[in-house]
């Protein structure tokens, strides 16, 4: 049966008149009165009689009353976008597509965020190996985090914050023992961070401008090995401004500048359409976002960023 059917038997049967129905309904009384007329025709019950100047329910009516009432109540529910979404009876496994560095950074965090809320929620973190093909249109990914391009036309995404790549190597390195300039810099052996095994980067153009050039010793597909060896050796390495300081120290390594005028780097997080509206993968993305611009891991300056290659 027509929706808009019930919602009309609901108003008549609640007012026992045509006319006031039809100013519930914002419609003109000659339609309410056809649409009891065809009405009465479904039930095979005249529904309403006259009783003096008035209209009164049948029997049958005083039935329907109360269940149309309930059914509509429920349609209400189905239609009405997010609800009945309880995040403590939500079980489900989210799939995060993130930098290693950006996942050890926030992981903990929005662990303990969800479980507070959502005992039954799952994330599975995975690498970026499938950055810039269909993971997110073929359902693979749910949301992918980090420098966001190649994503394809239909893709929604939100700009997190914005953040600074600086220099790491080991406390005692030579680099310290002076003033670190562009051509200090370079002359310094380099750890290159790529998955993909890329030497070049925006670090190599901005030096070329200068006339200057560094050597790229190795290539490490993480941050994370990245860090660990710059900590056993004299090559300099890059991650974020301010990002897991903690962990910096206690690796024996420390931060500074890259002495070169290089572009802040956006960060985002996208997803498909089909999800948008979806009140679980919503409220999900609400406490990613909320994980990565965390407090704890916040900079001086608020800012937030990722590095890929």
């Amino acid at each position: 049966m027509d929706l808009n059917l019930l919602r009309a038997l609901d108003a008549l049967l609640q007012e026992n008149s045509v006319t006031r129905a039809a100013e519930r309904l914002g419609t003109s009384p000659a339609a309410t009165s056809r649409t009891l007329a065809r009405l009465r025709r479904a039930v095979g019950d005249p529904l309403l009689v006259r009783a003096g100047q008035g209209m009164v329910p049948t029997p049958r009516a005083l039935e329907l009353r109360g269940e149309v009432g309930a059914l509509l109540r429920s349609c209400d529910n189905v239609l009405r976008p997010g609800a009945g979404f309880d995040a403590v009876h939500l079980q489900r496994t989210f799939t995060v597509q993130a930098t290693d560095l950006l996942l050890v950074g926030l992981a903990g965090t929005l662990t303990d965020r969800i479980r507070a809320e959502a005992p039954h929620v799952n994330v599975d973190f995975v690498p970026e190996a499938v950055e810039g093909g269909p993971a997110l249109r073929q359902g693979w990914v749910d949301v992918e985090l980090g420098v966001l391009g190649h994503l394809d036309p239909e893709i929604r995404t939100q700009r997190l914050a914005r953040m600074t790549l600086v220099a790491v190597a080991r406390s005692g390195h030579p680099l310290f023992d002076g003033r670190i300039d562009a051509r200090r810099f370079a002359a310094a052996d380099h750890i290159g961070i790529s998955r993909l095994g890329k030497r070049l980067g925006p670090i190599d153009g901005a030096l070329a401008e200068l006339g200057l050039r560094r050597r790229t010793a190795v290539v490490v597909p993480s941050h994370t090995s990245a860090m660990m060896l710059a900590r056993n050796t004299d090559l300099v390495a890059l991650t974020l401004a301010d990002w897991l300081p903690d962990t910096i120290s206690a690796l024996g390594l420390r931060t500074f500048p890259v002495p070169l005028d290089l572009a802040p780097l956006d960060l985002g997080m996208a997803w498909h359409p089909r999800n948008s509206a979806d009140p679980g993968h919503r409220w999900f993305r609400d406490h990613l976002a909320a994980a990565l611009l965390a407090p704890s891991a916040t900079g001086e300056d608020g800012s937030r960023g990722s590095a890929t290659s």
